[in-house]
């Protein structure tokens, strides 16, 4: 196995082209369970913890940009405001000691149905950037999972950065799991509210091939909010708003059977978050719009 160590972006993408089917390795998280577990033997390792450029955030014109190799724990501390989904879900990733390595730019390359950002990056609308030598493109969210650990990047592309909304409207996260913590989903669930937009973002992970929106469960609500004129004088939502949100929510899924959990209690699992989690974020909105 070949290992790859290059100084700058720009090296990195010459690399890249070079050599497509070296893995790229920031955090390390996912890639070294799988070598330790001899799941993957790639022909080549390219480690891009040196290069600065990955590993910053900026905003500007509304949008957030987050370098591939930007950790969790610095999305937690310095983003929580900006992007309130974003940091919700990665304090739910691992252990501190994870959170201090693993990035979104690292979860985006597994394109793990389970991954823990995905979910809120689909709600909020996020677009990821891949650059290689032939230059620089944007994938909607919405266009880059194509199936379990599949995504849209070309051999030769590596993740730059993942573009987030910011916002100060509420957005959650929440998950089941089969411990506490330091557990692997068993499915997820994320809400975000556009109240600019009138609409709804809602979003299940660990429920499908693909993370996945949950797109009549997302009418359904923005609807029901724009008709009732509650973006401008929002009031308590009614129990069968939210049970209808919750059962639209669950039909966006098609989950498995598996170790750690059924599909039919996924279904039933991914009602209930969509219900609490719309509750918790409605009841913020309520709060921030009085």
């Amino acid at each position: 196995m070949d290992f790859l160590r290059p100084d700058t972006l720009a090296e990195a993408l010459t690399l890249k082209a070079q050599r497509p089917d070296a893995v790229p390795i920031a955090g390390g998280t996912d890639v070294m369970v799988e070598l330790n577990f001899d799941h993957r033997r790639p022909a080549a390792l390219l480690d891009l913890t040196r290069i600065a450029e990955l590993r910053s955030w900026d905003a500007d014109d509304g949008t957030v940009r987050i370098g591939a190799g930007v950790p969790y724990t610095r999305i937690i501390e310095e983003l929580g405001e900006r992007l309130p989904g974003l940091a919700m879900a990665s304090r739910t990733v691992g252990s501190p000691q994870i959170r201090n390595r693993g990035t979104v730019g690292g979860n985006l390359g597994a394109a793990s149905p389970a991954g823990d950002t995905h979910p809120v990056l689909l709600a909020a609308g996020a677009t990821v950037e891949a650059a290689s030598t032939r230059g620089t493109r944007l994938i909607p969210a919405t266009d880059f999972y194509l199936g379990v650990k599949r995504h849209a990047l070309e051999p030769d592309e590596l993740i730059t950065a993942v573009r987030v909304p910011a916002t100060r409207a509420p957005q959650q996260f929440s998950k089941v799991g089969t411990r506490n913590a330091m557990v692997i989903a068993v499915c997820s669930f994320a809400v975000a509210l556009h109240p600019a937009q009138n609409r709804v973002g809602a979003a299940v992970g660990s429920a499908a091939p693909t993370p996945r929106r949950a797109s009549a469960a997302e009418e359904f609500l923005s609807a029901e909010l724009t008709s009732t004129n509650q973006w401008e004088s929002p009031k308590p939502l009614l129990d069968s708003v939210k049970r209808r949100f919750g059962e639209l929510v669950a039909e966006a899924a098609s989950p498995i059977d598996d170790v750690r959990g059924s599909a039919a209690y996924r279904k039933h699992a991914l009602s209930v978050l969509a219900r609490r989690t719309l509750g918790w974020a409605w009841q913020d909105y309520s709060g921030k719009v009085a």
